[in-house]
């Protein structure tokens, strides 16, 4: 080994000197080929298969050549000029490539005295494990992403809000042309007018289709966690925050649309922070200094009455302003009556293909859906003809098939009023028995019961409280 290794690596009495040599000893007896350059990167030494590899029958005569007078490709120039490993590479040589390795050589002060090559592999395919194992898991990734991407896709079209009416079909004009500006557009609509459907089908048609497409439902999220659902959080936040802190919805949605559902029912504090947002296009998360740019398109939607909420000190009027730039209305299902066959046809087509098999409607059972208010709209539709397929045998529904569903037998009051009340009694019980009807048509939701019965959130609160009933009633 002296003679082809420098005099520092052959001290036999240091053991990482002699782990070296060991090294040394078993890359050069299994590779390809082996060559030392000094710090001039001229061979110093080189085995005998490497000279004879690029035509040097004795290697001596490869010894004080320049590196690339014998290995025409050598990249341990470029090793000595940056003192750093290249551990893994490909090197085309005349015949084949070779899988090389190139280490710097340091003597015991760490000054660099050279370099050393190793060709591991004169044949790529020795290496297709590996590659193919990488692949692999390229691929997996790959399809992960695509995973998350379709996720945040839109899964409407226009095509897929039903309807052929007069007010539908200027819906749809509006919500087309609104789609190609980037200004926010608010939504407003009893529930069960299809605002998601609609929002869908904006982003869909948009510029920023082909980026992410992210919903949150106001009413749905405690208000403790909505701002870090929104902005996102820095870890430790708050209590029982992600250790490695949380992504919000506007980081989620950047490059694309962000589509705010029951807009009505967001946090006072919370509207401070969304209208810098749409002012100034950057916020802070939770529990952070660092202020975030976004390019994110606002879509809200609501069934309140935002106009009444502003009067009651519940709605910011500036964020209003700000999301009444481009504002469409959706009708209510009573209002377009004429697209109720159209709509029974789409929503039966729906359900014979989760398995619940081909149906439709007769024309008296037309006649009857025609005649009833649909107070919960496209929604409600939905649900009385999932139910009477559930609960009928019959291929084609008649009206007596749907009218126990959408009228169902008169039944005692839980609550009735007694003749012997005097008056003030009497339409305490009446209101107390109008709410609990109304909550119960509107499942519950309380912005949606508050607009049934004409009142505010608040008072609707404070009624709910004075009869100690419960929101579910």
């Amino acid at each position: 080994m002296s003679d082809i290794y420098p005099n520092q690596l052959t001290d036999g009495h240091n053991e990482r000197q002699l782990a070296l040599q060991s090294l040394f000893r078993t890359l050069e007896d299994h590779s390809e080929g082996t060559v030392i350059v000094d710090e001039q990167c001229k061979i110093v030494w080189i085995n005998a298969r490497y000279a004879d590899r690029f035509g040097f029958k004795d290697p001596a005569n490869a010894i004080g050549k320049a590196v690339e007078e014998v290995i025409p490709n050598s990249q341990l120039r470029e090793v000595l000029r940056t003192g750093q490993p290249i551990l893994l590479d490909l090197m085309e040589t005349a015949e084949r490539t070779l899988v090389v390795t190139r280490l710097p050589l340091k003597d015991q002060q760490g000054q660099l005295i050279g370099a050393i090559g190793f060709a591991l592999f004169d044949e790529i395919q020795s290496l297709a494990p590996l590659v193919a194992k990488f692949s692999s898991l390229q691929k997996e990734l790959a399809v992960a992403h695509e995973s998350l991407a379709q996720a945040r896709r839109a899964k409407y079209s226009f095509t897929h809000f039903i309807g052929e009416c007069d007010s539908v079909r200027e819906l749809k004009r509006q919500a087309s042309r609104a789609a190609q500006r980037d200004a926010p557009i608010l939504l407003l609509g009893e529930t069960g007018t299809g605002k998601e459907v609609l929002a869908h089908a904006i982003h869909a048609a948009s510029p920023r289709a082909h980026k992410p497409l992210v919903t949150l439902n106001m009413a749905a999220i405690p208000e403790t966690l909505l701002e870090a659902e929104l902005f996102g959080a820095t870890a430790g936040a708050y209590t029982g925050a992600d250790k490695k802190g949380r992504i919000g919805k506007f980081q989620l949605a950047h490059g694309g649309t962000l589509f705010l559902d029951e807009i009505g029912d967001m946090p006072p504090a919370l509207q401070v922070k969304l209208l810098r947002v749409l002012q100034d296009k950057e916020f802070e998360a939770l529990g952070s200094n660092q202020v975030q740019r976004v390019d994110v398109r606002i879509i809200a939607a609501t069934s309140a009455p935002l106009t009444k909420l502003i009067q009651e000190g519940q709605f910011r009027a500036d964020l209003f302003y700000r999301l009444n730039v481009l504002t469409i209305e959706l009708p209510p299902l009573r209002a377009r009556q004429s697209d109720l066959g159209l709509l029974a046809d789409a929503i039966l087509n729906k359900l014979a293909a989760s398995g619940l098999g081909q149906h439709r409607l007769a024309p008296s059972a037309i006649a009857l859906l025609s005649q009833y208010p649909w107070p919960g709209n496209v929604r409600e539709l939905h649900n009385i003809l999932e139910r009477s397929l559930m609960l009928s045998d019959r291929a084609v529904l008649q009206a007596e098939d749907l009218r126990p569903l959408l009228y169902p037998a008169a039944s005692p009051s839980p609550n009735p009023v007694p003749l012997n009340l005097n008056h003030n009694d009497a339409m305490l019980a009446f209101e107390q028995q109008l709410i609990s009807d109304a909550l119960k048509s509107c499942a519950g939701h309380i912005p949606s019961t508050a607009a049934k019965l004409g009142i505010g959130r608040a008072t609707l609160y404070k009624k709910i409280a004075s009869f100690k009933m419960s929101p579910a009633n």
